[in-house]
């Protein structure tokens, strides 16, 4: 039960609650699906079935912004299915790649062969293009732009493996940076930002690198058992033969060094984050933008000498990712937010690490503009007594189960009356 990791965190237990009962409206209001055409509500209906992190924060996005970034990322899901498509021969494969930008002006356009769980996009490739040509000019532009140079560059790297962490720095580029330049282009065609934000490509590339480094490092064991391999080889080869060797028990030190090592060199785009974020001027773009954000920090505090990459699944707390959601909306709660978790891993640093002085080094520059001393900052994980969590844990189970049923029963409400 997802409040009961949050027992020893209790702003998490009442922000559960209050997303439960509808706290959430306040940072992701509803969409009003019925003045929409029925293409349109379609390219929404996938957007919910294949963004896990996304498809929130770009429904909250004001005015024609929000149809213009919910079809980049459409387009962009569908570029990112053929190049996960292992099926796919690659003398098919890179022509695709490299073409796709011309298929969002091709009416009939669709592939039916994929195997992977988002195909959907591709077999009705035919919607999502119908909904591209309806954007404005100038948004166009930007999303055929960014497909072709990601199409170009994922076609690149599809016969060469990530070797040095440069090319682990143009890798994400292609399949993050991108996005995030585009992003920005977005924002500044919607006239809710200012030119700069769409101009300052490296700031903007800096906010893709960080949460596509961020995943990279999560998804560790889960891309090695799939045969995919996305570590730097420049990082994993100081400590193993094969990058599939850190999972082995006996690898664990070395395992641990080289994750940190990663970890650190993700958090170098932390100052350029927070740069980028101050620029913003919105509050449905500051909100988009800034939520992935904090959740990638707190993602690698929890990552970062946890054994539990190459074990199984590492992720944030339900309770903590609903708090990171309703606290980062203003630029003074995420520099707090930053400055929390860079102490985090600060408290982590071994004595014997190899980064050791990197990490240091990138955690007192990120803490400096954050512009918050370590000794202002609370703590976040208070000692409590065993009698408030034997308490906490018959409350909490018993309220949850209330609370989501009768969330669910007012859901089911709502479902049939928008029938």
């Amino acid at each position: 039960m997802d409040i009961l990791k949050s027992l020893g965190h209790p702003e998490e237990i009442l922000n559960l609650f209050k997303f439960k009962m509808g706290g959430c409206s306040t940072v992701m209001p509803k969409l009003d699906y019925e003045s929409m055409s029925e293409s349109l509500r379609t390219c929404y209906l996938y957007l919910n079935q294949t963004s896990r992190s996304f498809a929130a924060v770009i429904q909250a996005l004001d005015g024609e912004l929000r149809h213009a970034v919910c079809i980049f990322y459409l387009v962009l899901r569908a570029l990112d299915t053929v190049e996960d498509d292992m099926s796919i021969p690659l003398d098919k494969k890179v022509p695709m790649l490299n073409d796709f930008h011309t298929y969002l002006y091709r009416d009939e356009w669709c592939f039916t062969e994929s195997q992977e769980k988002d195909r959907q996009v591709l077999e009705d490739f035919p919607t999502i293009s119908l909904e591209f040509r309806n954007l404005a000019q100038e948004y166009r532009d930007v999303i055929s732009d960014i497909c072709h140079r990601m199409g170009v560059g994922m076609a690149e790297f599809l016969e060469k493996k990530v070797g040095s962490m440069k090319e682990w720095d143009l890798y994400c580029h292609y399949v993050a940076g991108l996005v995030g330049i585009g992003l920005s282009k977005l924002f500044s065609a919607s006239q809710l930002e200012d030119p700069e934000v769409g101009r300052d490509t490296e700031l903007a590339n800096s906010m893709g690198l960080f949460l596509q480094k961020t995943n990279i490092i999560r998804d560790y064991l889960e891309d090695t058992q799939e045969g995919r391999a996305f570590w730097p080889e420049e990082a994993w080869s100081q400590f193993a033969g094969h990058l599939e060797d850190l999972a082995r028990p006996e690898k664990l030190d070395s395992a641990l060094s080289c994750l940190n090592l990663l970890v650190t060199d993700a958090l170098r785009h932390v100052p350029d984050v927070i740069a980028y974020l101050s620029r913003l001027r919105n509050q449905s773009v500051f909100n988009f933008c800034a939520i992935p954000q904090v959740m990638a920090i707190a993602t690698l505090s929890t990552c970062y000498n946890n054994p539990m990459v190459f074990q199984g699944v590492v992720k944030i707390r339900k309770g903590q990712a609903v708090t990171l959601m309703m606290e980062a909306t203003n630029m003074r709660a995420v520099q707090t937010i930053i400055a929390q978790y860079s102490q985090e891993i600060l408290q982590k640093v071994s004595l014997t690490d190899p980064s050791r002085d990197k990490t240091l080094h990138i955690i007192s520059l990120i803490q400096e503009k954050s512009a918050l001393s370590q000794s202002t900052l609370p703590s976040r994980t208070p000692h409590l007594s065993p009698m408030y969590l034997s308490a906490a844990m018959l409350l909490a189970a018993l309220s949850w189960q209330y609370l989501s049923t009768t969330a669910a029963q007012a859901q089911g409400t709502g479902d049939m009356q928008g029938q």
